[in-house]
C-alpha cells in the first residue's frame, strides 16, 4: 500500500470563500519565530495558534477589521487588516515588561498544578464513558463520507511545466483552502453512504455501505483501499489516534497532562450551552502530537467542538500538514452527538512552506441516530467485508436523496473533469506509468493481459548465474473471477529454463470457494520461513539475492505440482485442504547435499526425493478487512493478528512418494499499538514432524545471508544452519517511531526511529532422521539448537533521509559453530509514513 501511495502521489505532485482571511509569520524583535502565539480576529472567538516556524492562516465567513496577537513575555499586537485578504503578514511582538492581564491562551510552559484547564479536563476524564453513543446499549446512525484528492501550491510556473502541456484546462477551476490558504485543484473524489449499527454491551460494531461513487476509477480499487486504508476512524476520547500508522497522543488523554501545556482562553455561549475554550500545545518538540483548542460545555463535560493540527516538527514523513476538526450537536441537556468530522492532510515530499503536495480531504456527516434497538449477534458477524463497492455505485437519484451534505461547485466539478481527463492521450499516458510503478506489471488491454512483474525481470544466484524471467498474467479487471499467471526464466550459467504456471477460480462468491493449481519448474532457496506457504508461483528474494554473506549454494531444484480447495466459511476465517507433489534435489551437488539412505536404491543412497503430501490449512485472520469480490482481494489494513494451523500428511506410494510422515505446524502473529510507544510485532511458531524424513523434508530454521532485513528469519545464521524435526520460536520487534531520540537534543531534528528485536528459537532432532541423511552430513552438518535456546537480538536506526532503515543484528550463543557470525548488518528501504 505505501508503494501504491508513493506512485499515485509522484503523479499529481509533478506537475474566494471566507470573507476575511489572513496569513503570515509572528516573530520577535530580534526576528526569531514565535510558535504557539495566540491569533484571534477582535471581538469574536475564532483564532489559531502560530505553527512551530511561528506561521499561521486564518479565515472566516465573517467580515474582520482587526486582528489580535498575543503571547506571554509580549506586549498585545492589534493589527488594522485593510483588505478582506491579508497574506504574508509579518507581525512583530514587543517584549511585555509586565505580565499580560487578560484570559487569553499565552504560550509557554504551563503549570499541571492550580491550573483550571487541567481541572476541566479531568472532570471530562470522569464523563467521557457517559458521553455520546457510549451512553446506549445499541446504537444506529447514518454516515456520509467523501474523501477528496487536490494538488495544491499551484502558481504559474507549475502551470507553464511540459508535463501540463495540452492540460492546461485543469487549471480553469482553483480555489483556496480555508485551512492553509494555498490555491489547489480537486482530481479525485470518493463519495459513501452507509448506515451503521452498534452495540455497547457485547462490544460489536457493524457497517453496512449502501452507495458509493467516486470520480473516474470506479474500477481502479487500489485507491479505494487506500483511501480506506489512510482514514481510518478514530474517538477524539481514546488516549490515542491513529493516523498513518502513527499514534498520536490525544488532548483528551489521561497522559495528555504531561505532553501538552493547558491553558483557559475562553467562555461563551454556543448552542444555548455555556462551555469553555482551552488551548493546548506540545511540551516537546518532534514527538507524535497536536496543537490546537477545543470547546467543552460546564455542565456535561462533553466536547462540543475541537480541532487538531498536528505540530510541524512531529515525526511523520511526507505529511506537512494535519488538520482535524469535530462538531458535536447538541440534542439535549445531557447528549452531545458527533454531527461532523473533517480532516485535511497535506502529502508532500518537503515540510517547506512553499513545497508543492496533494491535500487529502475527509468530511464524514452524521445524522438520524437511533438508540437501543437490539440486533442479535449473529447481525454483527455476518457480511462484514462487504462483497465489492463497485457493485453499490449509485445513480445521481440515490445522491440527492442520501448525500447528507451537498457538494460545493469544486467538488461537483471534479466528475466532468475526470471524465474530460480520461479522454487525453496524455493523461493516459502518465497514469499508465504510475499503473506500471505501481502494480509492477505492463497492461495489454487489448488482450486482457498484464507483463510481469517488471521488478523480477533480474537475478543472481550461485546456480544460476545472471538470470533473466518474464512473466504474464490474464487481467480483465480486479475483480475477475479467475486468472492464470505464469512466467519462464533462464540461467546463463546452468543454461536452463525454468517455468512455472498456476490458475486459479472462483467458484462460489458467497463461500469464497477457490480452486487453485499449477507447477512449478525452479531452482529456489528454501528453509526461509518455517511456516511455508503452498504457492505455486511463490519463491524467496534469497533465491536470486545479487549480494550475501558468505557462499549461498545451499540451492534446491523444485518441481512442484499442486492442487489446492479454499474456502471462507466466515468471515476472516479460511480453510484450505489441497495435495502437492514435489520432487527435490540440490542444485550444486559439491557445495550442497539432499542425500539419504535408500536401500531400495542401487547405490543406497538417492539423491532425489520424491514426495506427494494432503495438507490441511486453517487460517483465521480477526479483525482483518479486505476490498474486491474476484478471486484475488487487496488487504485495507495491517492491524489484525494471524493464527495459523497447518497439518501435512506424507504417504508412501502415491505416484511414487518416498516417505510416510505427519507434521503439525502452528503460528501466531500479532501486532501490538502500544500508543505512544511505538508498534510491537510479535510471532510465535511452533511445529513437530513425526516419521523419518530426510533433510528435504526437515524444517529449517529461517537463515538470512541477504544484506536485508527480513522479520522472521535470524539474519546472524547460515542457510540450513540449523535443522529440526521439532521447534518452538518467538520473534519480537518493537518501533519506537523515535519517541528515545525525539528526546536527545542533536538528534531530535533527524527525526530518527529506533528499532529493537528480539528473536529466539529451540528445536530438536531425533537420531532416527539424523541417521537417515548421514550421507547429506558431509558437506552439510545437521545440528539443531536443542542444548540451550538459540537467541540474536538487534538495534536498529530507521527513518535515515526518510527511507532507509540500517539494524546491527548480534549473535547471542552458538558462536563455537563453524564460521558462526557473531555479528552483521542488514537494512531495508522503503517509503512509509
Amino acid at each position: 500500500m505505501n508503494r501504491f501511495f508513493f506512485h499515485f502521489f509522484l503523479l499529481f505532485t509533478l506537475g474566494v470563500l471566507g470573507q476575511t482571511k489572513v496569513g503570515g509569520i509572528v516573530s520577535d524583535e530580534s526576528g526569531q519565530p514565535v510558535a504557539f502565539a495566540n491569533v484571534l480576529f477582535q471581538g469574536s472567538t475564532e483564532g489559531t495558534i502560530t505553527n512551530d516556524n511561528g506561521r499561521f492562516y486564518l479565515e472566516s465567513d465573517n467580515t474582520y477589521d482587526v486582528l489580535v496577537v498575543s503571547f506571554i513575555g509580549y506586549e498585545n499586537k492589534e493589527i488594522s487588516l485593510t483588505s478582506k485578504i491579508n497574506f504574508n503578514m509579518e507581525i512583530v511582538l514587543s517584549e511585555a515588561a509586565e505580565q499580560l492581564n487578560e484570559v487569553v491562551l499565552i504560550s509557554g510552559k504551563q503549570s499541571k498544578k492550580n491550573n483550571p484547564a487541567v481541572d476541566i479536563l479531568r472532570k471530562i476524564w470522569a464523563k467521557k464513558r457517559e458521553n455520546g453513543i457510549r451512553k446506549f446499549d445499541q446504537y444506529a446512525f447514518d454516515k456520509y463520507e467523501k474523501v477528496e484528492f487536490d494538488l495544491n501550491t499551484i502558481d504559474s510556473a507549475l502551470m507553464k511545466r511540459k508535463i501540463f502541456k495540452g492540460l492546461e484546462f485543469v487549471f480553469q477551476d482553483l480555489d483556496t483552502s480555508r485551512i492553509t490558504g494555498k490555491t489547489y485543484l480537486p482530481i479525485f473524489l470518493n463519495e459513501t453512504f452507509s448506515k451503521v449499527y452498534g452495540d455497547n454491551i457485547i462490544n460489536e460494531e457493524k457497517e453496512d455501505v449502501l452507495g458509493n461513487k467516486n470520480s473516474g476509477f470506479e474500477n481502479n480499487q487500489a485507491i479505494i483501499a487506500f483511501v480506506q486504508d489512510l482514514y481510518q476512524s478514530y474517538d477524539i476520547y481514546d488516549n490515542y489516534l491513529k493516523f498513518f500508522d502513527k499514534s498520536f497522543t490525544s488532548p483528551l488523554s489521561r497522559t495528555g497532562i504531561d505532553t501538552y501545556n493547558y491553558a483557559l482562553r475562553d467562555s461563551a455561549f454556543i448552542d444555548t450551552k455555556w462551555c469553555y475554550n482551552i488551548v493546548y500545545y506540545p511540551r516537546r518538540k518532534n514527538e507524535l502530537t497536536f496543537k490546537g483548542d477545543f470547546w467543552v460545555n460546564d455542565s456535561t463535560w462533553a466536547i462540543k467542538n475541537i480541532n487538531l493540527e498536528v505540530t510541524k516538527s512531529a515525526n511523520i514523513n511526507w505529511v506537512k500538514e494535519i488538520y482535524i476538526e469535530q462538531d458535536f450537536e447538541v440534542v439535549n441537556d445531557s447528549l452531545f452527538l458527533l454531527k461532523r468530522d473533517y480532516m485535511l492532510s497535506d502529502f508532500s515530499f518537503q515540510k517547506k512552506e512553499e513545497s508543492r503536495g496533494v491535500y487529502g480531504k475527509r468530511t464524514t456527516v452524521y445524522d438520524n441516530y437511533v438508540f437501543n434497538d437490539k440486533k442479535p449477534k449473529d447481525f454483527y458477524r455476518k457480511d462484514q467485508n462487504p462483497l465489492d463497492i463497485n457493485l453499490i455505485v449509485r445513480d445521481d437519484e440515490f445522491w440527492q436523496k442520501n448525500r447528507l451534505e451537498s457538494l460545493n461547485k469544486d467538488e461537483a466539478g471534479i466528475y466532468t473533469l475526470l471524465d474530460t481527463l480520461k479522454t487525453v492521450p496524455k493523461f493516459k499516458s502518465y497514469y499508465n506509468l504510475v499503473s506500471i510503478l505501481g502494480s509492477g506489471y505492463v497492461e495489454i488491454d487489448t488482450w486482457d493481459l498484464d507483463i510481469g512483474n517488471v521488478y523480477d525481470v533480474f537475478g543472481f544466484n550461485p546456480a544460476e548465474g545472471p538470470r533473466l524471467r518474464l512473466g504474464a498474467r490474464t487481467y480483465r479487471g480486479q475483480n475477475d473471477l479467475w486468472r492464470l499467471e505464469g512466467y519462464m526464466a533462464y540461467g546463463f550459467t546452468d543454461q536452463k529454463v525454468k517455468h512455472g504456471l498456476n490458475g486459479k477460480f472462483l467458484i462460489d462468491p458467497k463461500t469464497r470457494l477457490i480452486i487453485s493449481g499449477g507447477n512449478r519448474r525452479d531452482i529456489e532457496q528454501l528453509g526461509v520461513s518455517l511456516t511455508a506457504t503452498r504457492d505455486v508461483l511463490g519463491r524467496s528474494i534469497a533465491s536470486s539475492s545479487l549480494l550475501t554473506v558468505g557462499a549461498n549454494n545451499r540451492l534446491t531444484n523444485i518441481n512442484l505440482s499442486a492442487l489446492n480447495f479454499e474456502m471462507e466459511p466466515i468471515t476472516n476465517f479460511r480453510i484450505s485442504l489441497g495435495g502437492t507433489f514435489r520432487t527435490l534435489s540440490s542444485a550444486l551437488p559439491n557445495d550442497f547435499s539432499l542425500d539419504y539412505i535408500d536401500p531400495d536404491a542401487p547405490s543406497g543412497v538417492s539423491s532425489e526425493i520424491r514426495q506427494f503430501d494432503f495438507n490441511t490449512l486453517l487460517i483465521y485472520t480477526p479483525g482483518k478487512k479486505t476490498i474486491g469480490y474476484g478471486v484475488e482481494r487487496r488487504d485495507v489494513n495491517d492491524t489484525y493478528s494471524t493464527l495459523l494451523l497447518n497439518y501435512t500428511k506424507g504417504t508412501e506410494g502415491v505416484l511414487g512418494s518416498d516417505f510416510n510422515y505427519q507434521k503439525l505446524q502452528f503460528s501466531y502473529s500479532q501486532p501490538w499499538q502500544l500508543g505512544g510507544f511505538g508498534r510491537l510485532m510479535s510471532t510465535v511458531e511452533l511445529g513437530k514432524t513425526f516419521g523419518e524424513v530426510p533433510l528435504g523434508l526437515l524444517s529449517v530454521v529461517p537463515g538470512n545471508q541477504t544484506f536485508f532485513s527480513n522479520y522472521g528469519t535470524f539474519p546472524n545464521l547460515d542457510f540450513y544452519e540449523f535443522v529440526t524435526d521439532t521447534y518452538a520460536s518467538v520473534h519480537l520487534e518493537h518501533n519506537f517511531n523515535g519517541r528515545l531520540f525525539s528526546r536527545i537534543p542533536f538528534l531530535r531534528k533527524l527525526n530518527l526511529r529506533e528499532i529493537v528485536g528480539l528473536r529466539g528459537v529451540w528445536g530438536s532432532l531425533s537420531e532416527e532422521n539424523i541417521a537417515l541423511s548421514a550421507p547429506a552430513n558431509v558437506n552439510t552438518p545437521l545440528r539443531a539448537p536443542s542444548e540451550k535456546i538459540y537467541y540474536e537480538y538487534s538495534l536498529g536506526i530507521g527513518n535515515i533521509f526518510r527511507i532507509f532503515r540500517v539494524d546491527f543484528n548480534f549473535r547471542g550463543n552458538y558462536l563455537d559453530n563453524p564460521d558462526a557470525r557473531p555479528f552483521g548488518i542488514t537494512g531495508s528501504f522503503g517509503f512509509s509514513f
